[in-house]
């Protein structure tokens, strides 16, 4: 049993999020989680917002399981890995991929 759900997880992203890391970033990041369930970031004007909702038209997509989601997430799987491995999908703008993980404080999402 996982540490978290990705519910709890995904709820505490905003608490995580470090604004002054984010300026000039106006972006969605989808996740489609096991292809059936969609999280939608928002990061604009250096805040973020986290919802269950599918975007017409995101600037970055991630495409994973839920554990696999998580694990990247928490630093037990290196996202690289993941998407080299095929465990990770991503499509869009891979610039922001690279960034993602930087806009969050690690230990408290």
């Amino acid at each position: 049993m996982p540490e978290y759900t990705l519910e709890q997880y995904m709820a505490g992203i905003p608490a995580a999020f470090q604004p002054d890391k984010a300026a000039g970033i106006d972006a969605q990041i989808q996740l489609i989680v096991d292809e059936t369930r969609y999280w939608l970031i928002t990061i604009r004007n250096q805040t973020c917002a986290v919802t269950q909702e599918k975007a017409a038209s995101p600037r970055l997509t991630l495409i994973a399981s839920e554990q696999d989601i998580l694990d990247v997430f928490t630093g037990k799987l290196d996202g690289m890995k993941a998407v080299m491995s095929g465990r990770l999908r991503m499509q869009g703008d891979i610039g922001l991929a690279m960034k993602f993980a930087n806009l969050f404080a690690t230990g408290k999402a």
